[in-house]
């Protein structure tokens, strides 16, 4: 068995991955439900997009985003940041992991990049480049 604590990957480790699935069903299916007991949150309907956890699974970094942009972004991770206990309390029941992960709250720009990569390649320059013929 080796020694070593963590992958020596590039990426994230399967666990990483999987844990990370976990706690987006989790807090989707909690915040879909709007079983947590402030108003305010929701009212809000709230995407997780992406959830992505450190090596050692005890902080889970949740990507999230406002539907339809119903309301700002940072009015959304204020309430959520508000609620972080009892949503984290909501993970660790569904979860069996020996520490319920810290949960930090932060924008998912995926969205914008996607936005930003569709301009860049209708942008005439691009696509000249695009079609010109490969020369080896």
């Amino acid at each position: 068995m080796s020694n070593k604590r963590f992958s020596s990957g590039s990426g994230p480790s399967q666990r990483q991955l999987r844990v990370g699935e976990l706690i987006r069903r989790t807090l989707s299916d909690v915040l879909n439900r709007a079983e947590i007991h402030d108003p305010e949150l929701n009212a809000m309907s709230i995407t997780v997009g992406e959830v992505s956890c450190s090596p050692d699974l005890k902080v889970a970094t949740v990507y999230v985003m406002p539907l339809m942009g119903s309301v700002p972004i940072e009015s959304a991770i204020a309430a959520l940041a508000r609620n972080k206990a009892e949503l984290r309390h909501r993970v660790a029941s569904e979860l069996t992991l020996k520490y319920a992960p810290d949960l930090r709250f932060r924008p998912d720009e995926t969205f914008d990049r996607l936005d930003e990569t569709r301009r860049l390649f209708s942008d005439p320059a691009v696509q000249r480049d695009l079609d010109a013929p490969e020369e080896d």
